[in-house]
């Protein structure tokens, strides 16, 4: 599934082979989440983002299934995540696509301090949003790093009244994603 993932990532970039430019991509990215609400601390991470970020126009795309997500404090809390909140047989999988908004050039080593302007899809709801991201370029390697909140109500999660002491209404959120270059 990861696999198919990944080549869909390519297709969204039909007009590399005419370019100069360089392709980084990963399979293996990593993004945290944290729910931290009156009751309880929820954590859950993945191992399994998929993403492309093409260095002649700044564009991205990165991706992960919902089901890829483990930790959690028990295994029907897990449950309760892919079936009740976030339904990840309906909507399997968290997108962020867009661009770069910063003139930066991704083939030149150096840390940048940068915010990707794009779609950003849970549960299917997309919004357009525009995160500050860490990026650093050392020997053609690229890695992203970020911080951000997501609403539940953004998105349209429900929580029940049972455990809305138990969930938090912000999930906080973090990546840190390697990436190559795809020769």
């Amino acid at each position: 599934m990861i696999k198919n993932i990944t080549s869909l990532l390519f297709l969204l970039f039909p007009l590399f082979g005419n370019s100069q430019g360089v392709l980084f991509y990963t399979n293996s990215g990593k993004v945290n989440f944290t729910s931290d609400a009156p009751l309880e601390v929820i954590k859950a991470s993945s191992n399994s983002v998929a993403g492309a970020v093409k260095s002649t126009d700044r564009s991205f795309a990165f991706s992960v299934l919902v089901k890829s997500f483990e930790g959690f404090n028990s295994s029907l809390q897990r449950t309760h995540f892919n079936e009740n909140y976030l339904e990840s047989d309906k909507y399997p999988k968290i997108t962020f696509e867009g661009k770069i908004i910063e003139d930066i050039n991704l083939t030149k080593d150096g840390t940048y301090n940068i915010r990707g302007k794009g779609k950003f899809s849970v549960h299917g709801v997309t919004q357009e949003r525009i995160i500050p991201c860490k990026l650093i370029v050392s020997n053609g390697k690229l890695t992203v790093s970020a911080s951000f909140t997501v609403f539940l109500d953004d998105h349209n999660i429900k929580i029940p009244a049972i455990v809305n002491q138990k969930i938090a209404e912000e999930i906080l959120v973090s990546i840190n994603i390697e990436m190559v270059i795809k020769k």
